[in-house]
């Protein structure tokens, strides 16, 4: 692990006085601000509540095997020095955002997309501008070490005048769309998907998520946070979000499943898998819905993520439930989903909790060791942070994490979008070929 960094000095675990104030302000357009903060930078939607960060009051970062407990013990004794924050709304509260990488061995060849990005780094965020779920909009800034009060309050007062006077910046539409190019095209993905039926049949693999990237040469430059707006108005009950690490380039989507939140000692995750297209009249629609509810093959790989999920958060649990399986419907496509919820026993960390759950049957496959194994012999690409837990974690080790689907990374001309399916027994590879071509409408809508 690389040690705590802060804005000004170095950060010393367990030692630290972090500082925080905010302010309210007017409401605030949040790609305006994206634009003016520096790097690294974070946004984050959930629930309602928007966040747009920049700068790093601290950051966390770690590699290999061990980053998920290597992250939780360095925040625990980050968060375990001296705090002093003004009165301020829960949302705004000091809290760490970042993410993982899918797998904790991916490393850069030098013509990766996933330069810049470590295995694992969260950020304190020098800069936030937060709006809460009862509409409200905030200006907090947070420093860290010697000075920090001072300093908070210093640059709270810059950023406050700063953001005070943005002016919403008009959208003329996406970059547009050059040039695309597949990783597998069709025929690698014909032999890919055959090749895991094959080994489902005559082996103890029973699912396999196989993931596949979109390469897209953009006609002009990229605004990542006009295409968050898009993304916004699209999508406004998926998780969005982006990381964009002080080198590199910007990872950024809009994704319907949540990998787990912990308040206290509930926490709620869901199955989500199993999916079809959105029809072109209501009736359509209904009946496309109803195909998916009544599809042999939908709905085993569905029962198959509720029984993993349930079996990985059994050890933390007093008890587990599930809701009713419904179908989540979205802009471009629709997906079996059931909610789950789970009482800990125990005051487990949220990122013991993600650590438990990464990478769930509907990104990774079952077995897991099996599905992982298959995943890294066949796949010719790098996921990256693609399909991993993004989100955040505060002093109490409460935190949200959503499965980083349905998303790119991006230069200024290029962007990588990634998408995948659940590969099981009876897959045909035309039908898995269409159904991820449908993954990949979000953000190529948002590019377009």
């Amino acid at each position: 692990m690389e040690p705590l960094r802060g804005d000004e000095s170095s950060v010393e675990p367990g030692e630290t006085t972090i500082a925080t104030r905010g302010r309210e302000v007017g409401p605030v357009p949040v790609g305006a601000v994206l634009r003016e903060l520096p790097r690294p930078t974070v946004a984050w939607s959930e629930d309602g509540q928007q966040v747009a960060a920049g700068g790093s009051a601290a950051t966390i970062t770690a590699d290999g095997a061990g980053r998920f407990d290597t992250v939780r013990r360095a925040g625990e004794a980050l968060f375990g020095g001296r705090t002093v924050a003004s009165d301020l709304p829960r949302a705004a509260r000091p809290r760490l955002f970042g993410g993982f990488a899918f797998h904790d061995d991916d490393k850069d060849d030098g013509g990766s997309p996933w330069t810049g990005f470590p295995d694992a780094q969260f950020v304190l965020p020098a800069v936030q501008v937060v709006r809460t779920e009862d509409g409200s909009t905030w200006v907090v800034a947070t420093a860290t070490g010697p000075d920090a009060e001072t300093r908070a309050d210093s640059r709270l007062d810059e950023w406050a005048e700063r953001v005070d006077a943005l002016e919403p910046v008009p959208h003329d539409g996406g970059p547009g769309i050059e040039r695309r190019s597949y990783t597998p095209d069709d025929a690698g993905w014909r032999r890919q998907v055959e090749a895991a039926v094959e080994r489902i049949e005559r082996g103890t693999l029973r699912k396999v998520v196989l993931a596949q990237s979109l390469t897209v040469d953009l006609r002009s430059d990229l605004s990542v946070p006009a295409v968050y707006d898009r993304l916004t108005e699209t999508y406004p009950d998926c998780f969005r979000f982006i990381v964009a690490p002080e080198g590199g380039g910007r990872f950024f989507g809009a994704t319907p499943e949540r990998l787990v939140s912990r308040d206290g000692r509930t926490v709620r995750t869901e199955a989500l898998a199993g999916s079809t297209g959105r029809g072109d009249t209501p009736e359509e629609d209904e009946w496309l819905a109803s195909e998916l509810q009544e599809s042999q093959k939908d709905s085993h790989e569905h029962e198959l993520v509720v029984e993993a999920i349930k079996a990985q958060l059994d050890p933390f649990a007093t008890s587990i439930s599930t809701g009713d399986r419904t179908v989540r419907r979205l802009a471009t496509v629709q997906h079996l989903q059931t909610p789950v919820t789970a009482d800990l026993a125990e005051d487990d960390h949220v990122l013991s909790l993600v650590e438990a759950l990464h990478p769930t049957p509907a990104v990774g496959g079952l077995p897991p060791d099996e599905a992982l194994e298959t995943i890294t012999e066949t796949e010719t690409f790098e996921r990256g942070w693609y399909a991993s837990p993004v989100g955040w974690f505060d002093a109490e080790g409460n935190g949200t994490f959503a499965v980083a689907i349905r998303s790119a990374v991006a230069t200024d001309r290029q962007a990588t979008l990634f998408a995948g399916n659940g590969i099981v027994g009876d897959s045909d590879p035309d039908r898995e070929w269409d159904e991820v071509q449908l993954k990949y409408r979000p953000v190529l809508d948002a590019l377009e």
